[in-house]
């Protein structure tokens, strides 16, 4: 009822042409159930010129109705309307001789698109939603042929031909069934976000649903084999379910992980000098802290002001010269060196992006620098090791992984869109300011520590974490 009542509003409000509607709701169907056809056409305001190259679902007779949440729908000069989704996907990079459409979010339904150098990004979810939300506007007569996406980056709104999701998305409705449309709930990493959670959750408890434990379609197999509950995993043979019997056992006893090979077989490369790194970004705008523990003391190589300019270079800079350093004191004291960090992709991406985006800047390395150091043996990612070691039940993040190794943080947790707006308010002035940059602080102090700790659990062969029948031996 909700929804419905937010669609009646969108349309009330359009009916008024303001500038600018938000949390809006449209809505339309896929095909007609006399002529197969959808509804309405795309490309100009009104419908036009380019059909959809629609199809109905199943049959071809039974129409399937469709609602699409838009985040903002922005008037434009010729009575129409742009619709805007906010994503926290990368929508869009940097790239020299690119050339991307762009409205400053600030100045949405106010001024004219510039054009930047930027590179699109595509996610099929961001495109369907913008792909939806212009044919509703078309069967409405408000139409523009593009759409806005606010990503990581939310000072930019990045424009596109919504034409180009038409296709495909006329592919997806054309292949929906209505009557083999699910009725019962199923596990996502959605969920998770979901304010409809608590009422599924109870109901596939009490189900004792398999996704439950193996979330979204890593069941299916499974489920075509007649296993569809947990407790029929737990009984499965493994010859048909593999580990998971073991692991779904786990589950049900609260234990997090289980270990794939014998504590001897656990081994992760060790140095003299070792160094624990965790970075830290705020959204696509750059790294500002780069968090280095020496097995004594914390290092934090932190910028408060704007990134994109000389002062995230010279910090990037003061951080990779600390690193060369320690590197080189090592090996002229006849010395091994390692750093290490707990899933290298955001570090291995920001190094290389700083050394490109601050090529040329004192102390900034060049990229076949970073590319020479990333492919080393120096550099050591723990989650490649705990993944090889370990099988988990319910999830191998950092802060899973170094609970059970016995790391507690110094202050509660907080989650990605937490952090964003700690470090959107740590660079203002005042009290408050000082108290989030050292919350941000420690929250990296924390992750440094935790590396540390897990890949010494990991290397006296995760002690207190039960081996999974058939976990390798030497020599097997």
């Amino acid at each position: 009822a909700a929804v419905e009542r937010r669609e009646f509003d969108t349309l009330e409000a359009l009916a008024w042409q303001p500038d600018l509607v938000t949390g809006a709701v449209l809505a339309g169907t896929t095909g007609n159930p006399e002529t197969g056809d959808t509804a309405g056409s795309m490309g100009t305001p009104g419908g036009a010129d380019t059909p959809h190259n629609g199809q109905a679902g199943n049959d071809g007779n039974t129409p399937v109705d469709w609602k699409v949440s838009v985040d903002a729908l922005v008037r434009t000069g010729d009575n129409a309307y742009l619709p805007v989704m906010v994503s926290n996907h990368r929508v869009a990079r940097e790239k020299a001789g690119g050339a991307v459409a762009v409205l400053p979010t600030h100045r949405a339904g106010l001024g004219q698109p510039i054009t930047e150098q930027f590179a699109l990004r595509q996610h099929s979810v961001d495109g369907y939603r913008l792909g939806l939300a212009a044919r509703a506007l078309d069967e409405l007569g408000l139409a523009t042929g593009r759409g806005g996406l606010i990503g990581q980056d939310r000072r930019r709104i990045f424009l596109m031909d919504t034409q180009r999701f038409q296709r495909g998305l006329s592919n997806a409705l054309a292949a929906v069934q209505p009557e083999a449309l699910p009725q019962a709930p199923r596990r996502r990493k959605e969920c998770a976000s979901c304010r409809f959670w608590d009422y599924c959750e109870q109901e596939l408890r009490d189900a004792d649903d398999i996704s439950l434990f193996l979330s979204g379609d890593r069941a299916d197999q499974l489920r075509e084999r007649g296993i569809t509950t947990v407790e029929a995993l737990r009984r499965a043979d493994s010859a048909i379910a593999g580990d998971y019997p073991q692991l779904a056992d786990a589950w049900r006893r609260g234990i997090p992980f289980l270990a794939r090979q014998q504590a001897e077989e656990m081994r992760i490369p060790r140095a003299d000098v070792e160094l624990d790194i965790d970075m830290e970004a705020y959204l696509d705008q750059g790294a500002y802290l780069w968090g280095v523990w020496d097995g004594a003391d914390y290092h934090p190589f932190v910028t408060w002001d704007e990134l994109g300019g000389a002062a995230e270079a010279k910090n990037f800079a003061d951080f990779w010269d600390y690193v060369c350093t320690r590197r080189r004191q090592a090996e002229a004291a006849g010395m091994s060196f390692r750093a290490y960090c707990y899933s290298a992709h955001g570090e291995n991406h920001w190094m290389r992006r700083s050394a490109k985006r601050f090529a040329g800047q004192p102390g900034v390395p060049t990229s076949k620098e970073i590319d020479a150091f990333i492919g080393s043996t120096q550099w050591v990612d723990v989650f490649r090791y705990a993944k090889q070691f370990l099988a988990d039940t319910a999830g191998m993040g950092l802060k899973q992984v170094a609970a059970t190794a016995g790391y507690t943080w110094p202050d509660e947790d907080v989650d990605g869109e937490q952090s964003v707006n700690a470090r959107r308010r740590a660079v203002g002035t005042g009290a408050e300011a000082l108290r989030l940059r050292q919350q941000l602080l420690g929250y990296n102090r924390g992750d440094c520590q935790a590396t540390r700790v897990v890949r010494d659990w990991l290397c006296a062969g995760a002690p207190g974490v039960p081996r999974m029948r058939g976990a390798a031996r030497a020599g097997a």
